[in-house]
């Protein structure tokens, strides 16, 4: 049955959730949040200020120590529980996301799938936090090493994967044993609210989830960070942010993770599957309208096929249609106004280079925040879109000629989260493993991400893992202890 837009939005919660309760912001602020598609707004929320944030914490500590008692089996028993009614509601958050962020609805339906799983795999990791127990080497004593909660922890999630980003982050710090802050971003806060509702139907106890919605999100950061009752900082993001927060992070020493900007390279070979490529190329490139961390940012062509590859791309990203996510089309907006901007500048500066247009390479006039699907070639060397983030739907082509030099391109970049390599050659596919400096490597295919995988980048992609048993690490202390013998 199809769901109605105004049932389904005077469902989502418009509070702060603080200690178990839905409440205004303090002074009663309030922020709009419009559907990219149309400008229009969905909704007014609560603004969350400063105070709010400390009031959050103020919760997330008083529950600490009770949540971190609490059985294993029962805290992966309330994430399997939120698992279950997630996949009963999906349809109602794949269609809230579609509204907030603008994403294709057949996409957002594919968030709800992933976001998911991170719930049903930390279910199964809560019980499999362990330890070891031996002699010394000297024989004089018994090791015991344990692992126990960090603590309360403030989790910061971006706009672009309203649903998977939070899941990614709240489900291993409650698998683990952490309470948690969650600010998500200002633009797209609505997925989170529902999502802590959903919480709260699954059995969440009192403080464990507070969720702080703000138009303020230094302001509101900064105490929280500062305050030394808060242990961990998780953050999805910039890079610059990133740095920022790592520095604020600093003062108190937090255990930190840090999922930051990225620059994905996408090498062609020579002796490549052309119709796996093209394939991978769509996924990695304009998933998500190409808003995300992971998207394929370069497109590193051998010469002897970049013709063909460019001729066949062309076509099917001329084939991709345009407008409002929840209208069936292959092409949501873009986030806001800015973005719009920021992809017309960058095309710009490579048509200035000698770029050659394929395909797209404009705003859409009209309503909403739309770009054209696009295809460049030629690009120079010093090219901005090769060296920033495209973050939109926008690919762009270059060539090289050996191996080395592929290399070489792939790893022209301060940022390190994914790579994308296509080649027959399976010895190949292996050097590439090794020389191509990222945390993520997808070989023969355009997406990497699954919750069982640890998600993560290097360089100024930034430091620890999501997902996998490393995601559940992030949030546990290691304990020695030392019993002498006799």
């Amino acid at each position: 049955m199809a769901i109605d837009e105004r049932t389904l939005l005077a469902s989502v919660p418009t509070g702060l959730f603080i200690g178990g309760e839905w409440r205004p912001a303090t002074g009663g602020a309030t922020l709009s949040v419009t559907d990219p598609a149309t400008g229009k707004e969905l909704l007014t929320i609560a603004d969350a200020t400063p105070e709010d944030g400390l009031l959050a914490l103020d919760a997330a500590d008083a529950a600490a120590s009770a949540w971190a008692a609490t059985a294993p089996r029962a805290r992966g028993e309330l994430l399997r529980r939120a698992f279950d009614l997630l996949q009963e509601r999906a349809d109602e958050f794949a269609l809230l996301m579609s509204l907030e962020m603008g994403k294709p609805l057949a996409e957002a339906r594919g968030e709800v799938a992933y976001g998911g799983e991170f719930l049903r795999w930390f279910s199964e990791e809560a019980v499999r936090i362990s330890g070891s127990f031996g002699s010394n080497p000297e024989g004089t004593g018994t090791i015991i090493v344990s692992q126990r909660p960090v603590g309360p922890s403030f989790l910061i999630t971006p706009w672009n994967f309203p649903l998977a980003m939070a899941t990614r982050k709240i489900a291993p710090a409650l698998a683990a044993g952490c309470t948690v802050v969650v600010k998500p971003a200002e633009l797209t806060p609505l997925t989170t609210l529902l999502f802590a509702k959903l919480l709260v139907d699954a059995g969440l106890p009192v403080g464990v989830v507070n969720v702080v919605t703000t138009s303020s999100a230094r302001e509101v950061s900064a105490p929280i960070i500062a305050d030394p009752r808060l242990r961990k900082l998780s953050f999805t993001g910039s890079t610059p942010v990133g740095r920022t927060l790592l520095t604020q992070a600093a003062k108190n020493v937090l255990r930190t993770s840090m999922e930051l900007g990225g620059n994905a390279p996408f090498v062609i070979f020579d002796d490549a599957d052309l119709d796996k490529a093209v394939d991978g190329a769509m996924l990695a490139k304009f998933r998500n309208i190409g808003q995300a961390c992971t998207a394929a940012n370069r497109f590193i062509v051998h010469e002897s096929v970049a013709d063909e590859f460019a001729a066949r791309i062309t076509e099917r990203v001329s084939a991709l249609t345009v407008g409002r996510g929840t209208d069936g089309v292959d092409i949501g907006p873009l986030i806001d106004d800015r973005a719009v901007a920021n992809l017309t500048e960058l095309v710009a500066d490579a048509v200035a280079g000698g770029a050659r247009i394929l395909t797209g390479g404009a705003a859409i006039d009209g309503p909403g925040t739309f770009f054209a699907p696009t295809v460049i070639t030629g690009l120079a060397s010093d090219a901005r879109m090769l060296r920033e983030e495209i973050f939109g739907p926008v690919l762009g082509i270059t060539t090289f000629a050996t191996e080395a030099e592929g290399v070489a391109l792939a790893n022209a970049t301060e940022y390190g989260l994914v790579g994308y390599v296509f080649t027959k050659d399976l010895a190949r596919a292996h050097r590439m493993i090794d020389a191509i400096d990222t945390g993520m490597m997808g070989v023969n295919t355009g997406i990497v991400s699954n919750a069982a995988a640890p998600f993560g980048g290097v360089k100024q992609s930034g430091v620890g893992r999501e997902g996998g048993a490393e995601g559940i690490s992030e949030y546990l202390e290691t304990k020695y202890t030392l019993i002498p013998a006799g």
